[in-house]
């Protein structure tokens, strides 16, 4: 139904403002602050991609953000993403 009303990107923005990413930690701006002390606009790819691979189960990964699962997940998604090509 969103995407009758809303673009994609819209959609997108809507849901990195909101997503929770650990206890108590909601938004791109809020996990950006909580795990590297910066603001979301002043994070690195690497940094960046950490955040993504936490997503799917974010109360999990917030014990162990450095993980070696994390960081190597992060280092693949790093690797692609010079093959990106944003719309």
């Amino acid at each position: 139904m969103l995407e009758g009303l809303l673009s994609k990107q819209r959609i997108l923005e809507i849901y990195l403002k909101h997503v929770e990413w650990g206890e108590a930690v909601f938004g791109a701006e809020a996990a950006a602050h909580h795990y590297f002390r910066i603001g979301a606009a002043n994070l690195g790819a690497t940094q960046a991609a950490e955040l993504a691979v936490m997503l799917p189960a974010p109360k999990r990964f917030e014990k162990r953000p450095g993980s070696a699962y994390v960081v190597g997940r992060a280092g693949t998604i790093v690797a692609r993403m010079g093959a990106v090509e944003l719309p």
